[in-house]
C-alpha cells in the first residue's frame, strides 16, 4: 500500500471480536493499558461515576517506532496522566513518546489532563481539538494549541525493518457537534476503527445539554458517522466511556442505527406528552416523557428533554399558552 508515495506495511487484520474484550469482558481496572489491537491501547481514568460509567477512556494510538497520539487524556489526575506518559514509551522504554494530544471535546472529564501530560514531555506535543464555543459552560472552556480542521489527517509514520516499508497510522478528524459544539470523532483509517468520544457511548445515551449541546446537530452527526462507517467498513467503535462496540461492519452500523432510532422514539414520546399537556411545564412533562428511566436520572434527562423540545419547536411551533 502506498502512503504519500511510500510503501507502507499492511496493518494487522482485526478478528471479528475485539482483542481486548473477552466475552464477557474483563472487569475494569485503571492501573495499566489494555491492548485492543497491535496499535491501539485503552487506559481508563479512575473517575467512575453516574455520568462517566467506569471512567474516561484514554486511547493510545501508535507504536514505539512511530510515536503515539493520545486521545482524551481525561481529567487533571496526576496518577492517570503519569500512567499515560509511561505507556507511551520510546524504543528505549523511556516515557513521553507522544506526537500529539487530541481532545474530542472540552468537557472536564476529557480535556484538562492534556496540559499536565504536555508538560511531562521533554518535546512538548501540541494539544489539538476544537476551541470551546461561547455557549460552553465556564468549566468547559478550552483553547487548544492548534485547531483541528474537519477531515484533517494526523499521520504517524516510521521506517520499518525493510528499506521500502514503513509503519503508518492515520487518524482523520470528523466534526461531530451535538453533545458539545466542539466535539470531534476520529477515524483510524488503516484499521477502520472509529473513536467516538461522547457521541456514541456503551451503556448509556449521551446527554445533549443546550445551548452548547444541540439535538439536530447531534442527529446530523450520527448520520455522518453512519456514512463514514459504511464507506470505510468500520467494524469497531471505541467510545469514551464503556467497552468496545460493534465487532463487524454490520454490527457497527446497527449500533449507530439503533442509537438514532432511540433518540427519535424519545422525541416522538416527548412530542406526544406535550401535545396531550399543552399547558404543562418542563417539570410536569419530564416524568411523563421519561417514565421508563430511573427518577434519579431525571435531572440529567431534563437537559436532553430541553434539547428535544427545541428541535420539536423548530419543526412545528407549539401553540402559545393561554
Amino acid at each position: 500500500m502506498l502512503h504519500n508515495g511510500r510503501m507502507v506495511r499492511p496493518t494487522q487484520t482485526l478478528p471479528e471480536r475485539p482483542l481486548l474484550e473477552s466475552s464477557p469482558p474483563a472487569p475494569w481496572q485503571h492501573e495499566a493499558p489494555v491492548a485492543l489491537t497491535h496499535n491501539v491501547r485503552r487506559l481508563t481514568a479512575p473517575n467512575p461515576g453516574f455520568m462517566t460509567g467506569p471512567g474516561t477512556n484514554t486511547y493510545l494510538v501508535g507504536e514505539a517506532a512511530t510515536g503515539y497520539v493520545v486521545i482524551d487524556p481525561g481529567p487533571a489526575d496526576d496518577a492517570h496522566v503519569r500512567r499515560i506518559w509511561q505507556a507511551c514509551a520510546h524504543v528505549d522504554h523511556t516515557g513521553g513518546n507522544i506526537v500529539a494530544i487530541v481532545c474530542t471535546h472540552s468537557h472536564a472529564d476529557h480535556a484538562p489532563g492534556a496540559w499536565l501530560l504536555q508538560t511531562l514531555c521533554v518535546q512538548q506535543p501540541p494539544v489539538l481539538g476544537l476551541p470551546s464555543a461561547p455557549t460552553a459552560r465556564p468549566a468547559h472552556v478550552f483553547t487548544p494549541n492548534r485547531t483541528l480542521q474537519n477531515q484533517e489527517r494526523i499521520t504517524l509514520i516510521s521506517r520499518g525493518p525493510e528499506a521500502d516499508l514503513a509503519q503508518c497510522h492515520t487518524l482523520r478528524a470528523l466534526y461531530t457537534p451535538g453533545h458539545a459544539a466542539n466535539h470531534v470523532c476520529l477515524l483510524l483509517e488503516e484499521d477502520s476503527i472509529l473513536f467516538s468520544g461522547d457521541h456514541i457511548l456503551n451503556g448509556s445515551t449521551t446527554v445533549i445539554d443546550p445551548p452548547d449541546g444541540h439535538m439536530t446537530d447531534y442527529l446530523d452527526s450520527l448520520d455522518l458517522l453512519a456514512q463514514t462507517a459504511q464507506a470505510h467498513a468500520v467494524a469497531f467503535i471505541l467510545p469514551a466511556h464503556g467497552y468496545v462496540l460493534g465487532g463487524t461492519p454490520e454490527a457497527a452500523q446497527e449500533v449507530i442505527a439503533q442509537l438514532k432510532a432511540h433518540r427519535l422514539r424519545r422525541e416522538a414520546k416527548i412530542a406526544a406528552v406535550v401535545a396531550a399537556n399543552l399547558h404543562g411545564t418542563v417539570e410536569e412533562w419530564l416524568p411523563l416523557a421519561y417514565d421508563d428511566v430511573d427518577p434519579r436520572a431525571w435531572p440529567v434527562a431534563k437537559r436532553s428533554l430541553l434539547a428535544h423540545l427545541e428541535r420539536i419547536e423548530r419543526q412545528a411551533p407549539l401553540p402559545p399558552k393561554a
